[in-house]
């Protein structure tokens, strides 16, 4: 486990401070709610790298992706950035290989189905394979 200690001098900017713990020689993963202008989490894994991480994969739940920054990804040193298609994709990100969409409309549909027979909605998770 290690962690990116970053500050956020204004709205919209951000630099990476530290990365705690030892990510040498490791493949890491970064994990993040959103991603808008994707500055963050390029810094990120630019920061991972320059700690002689061997690679870096970034997962988030919804990907904004405003401004350049389809750009930014694209020359970032991520290997994938990978996010649901909470958010509609457009051409640019469609075009960008390194930007992957999973889709979120069969789980929402299962949790849907299993509260409206009062099963358990937590139980989804577990099914769930690693890397799946």
């Amino acid at each position: 486990l290690a962690i990116i200690d970053k500050r956020r001098e204004k709205a919209g900017i951000s630099e990476v401070m530290h990365v705690i713990g030892e990510v040498s020689g490791q493949e890491c993963i970064l994990i993040d709610d959103m991603v808008d202008s994707a500055g963050t989490i390029c810094n990120a894994a630019s920061a991972l790298m320059a700690h002689g991480a061997s690679s870096v994969r970034a997962f988030a739940s919804h990907g904004v992706f405003s401004g350049s920054a389809v750009d930014r990804i694209t020359k970032s040193p991520l290997t994938e950035m990978v996010v649901t298609d909470s958010i509609a994709a457009t051409e640019l990100t469609l075009a960008c290989r390194k930007i992957k969409y999973l889709p979120v409309a069969p789980l929402i549909g299962e949790a849907m189905l299993r509260i409206s027979e009062e099963r358990s909605v937590s139980s989804l998770f577990d099914a769930i394979p690693v890397g799946g």
